[in-house]
C-alpha cells in the first residue's frame, strides 16, 4: 500500500466518523484531494487507490499536471479552488470540471462568455469572505444576495454551492455555520469548507466538500 493510499484511508475514515456523529451519510461528503505543489506521481498514488476528485489552486500548475491524467482516467474530476484571474478564465473552463472561487461580477461575466464559447459548463461555487478579510478573495456576506442573483439571473452561471476559507486565527466552526446558513437561504445544495486542520468540524456542520491537502500528501514543497 502506497503512502498516499494509507493517508487516503485514514482521512476517509475520519470523514466517515464525523459524518456519522452528526447523523449524516458519509457518502454525502466529497473529499477533494488538494495536490498543489505535488507532482503527478503523488496524484497517481491516490488514483491507483480509487480516488478521483482533486483540487488545484493555480490554472498553470494544473495545466502542467492533469491533462495526461484526465486522458488516462476519464472519470477524474478536477476542482479549481484558488483565486481565478479573468485572463485565465478560458483555460479554467477548458480544464476544470468545477470552479470553486467565483467571487466578483467581472469574473462571472467572463466565465459566462467562455462557457458559451466552449460549450462546456463547469459547476460553480461562489467564494464567500466570511471573515471579511481585506487581503482575501471572496464576496462579502452583505453582498452575497445580490451576487448570487447576478450569477444566476444575469450571467446564467451553473451555481451549485458556496465556499469559504475562514481566518486562520478564528474559530472555524463559526464561519462554517455561517456558510451553511447562507447556502440554505439560497437553496444551494453544496457547501465547500474545511481543510486538513478542521475538515472533521466542517463535516459535522454540513460540509458537502472538504478540501484536504497536507493530511493526504504531506507538507507542501
Amino acid at each position: 500500500m502506497s503512502e498516499g493510499a494509507t493517508h487516503l484511508a485514514e482521512v476517509k475514515g475520519r470523514i466517515e466518523q464525523a459524518a456519522r456523529a452528526a447523523g449524516r451519510d458519509p457518502a454525502a461528503v466529497t473529499l477533494v484531494a488538494v495536490s498543489k505543489t505535488h507532482g503527478a506521481e503523488r496524484v497517481r498514488e491516490l488514483l491507483a487507490a480509487g480516488h478521483r476528485v482533486f483540487g488545484e489552486n493555480r490554472v498553470q500548475e494544473a495545466q502542467g499536471k492533469f491533462p495526461p491524467l484526465k486522458t488516462e482516467y476519464p472519470d477524474l474530476q478536477l476542482h479549481l479552488i484558488g483565486p481565478l484571474q479573468t485572463n485565465k478564465a478560458r483555460e479554467a473552463v477548458a480544464l476544470f470540471d468545477v470552479i470553486q472561487s467565483v467571487d466578483r461580477e467581472k469574473l462571472a461575466a467572463t466565465l459566462a462568455k467562455e462557457m458559451a464559447r466552449a460549450g462546456k459548463r463547469p459547476d460553480c461555487f461562489i467564494q464567500v469572505n466570511t471573515g471579511e478579510e481585506p487581503q482575501k478573495a471572496g464576496v462579502l456576506p452583505t453582498e452575497l444576495d445580490s451576487f448570487v442573483t447576478a450569477c444566476r439571473d444575469t450571467h446564467k452561471l451553473p451555481v451549485v454551492g458556496l465556499m469559504c476559507i475562514p481566518p486562520l486565527e478564528e474559530e472555524p466552526a463559526l464561519h462554517f455555520a455561517l456558510l451553511a446558513k447562507m447556502a440554505a437561504r439560497h437553496g444551494l445544495p453544496n457547501i465547500s469548507m474545511g481543510m486538513s486542520a478542521d475538515y472533521e468540524t466542517a463535516v459535522r456542520l454540513g460540509a458537502t466538500h472538504v478540501r484536504v491537502g497536507s493530511a493526504l500528501f504531506g507538507q507542501r514543497h
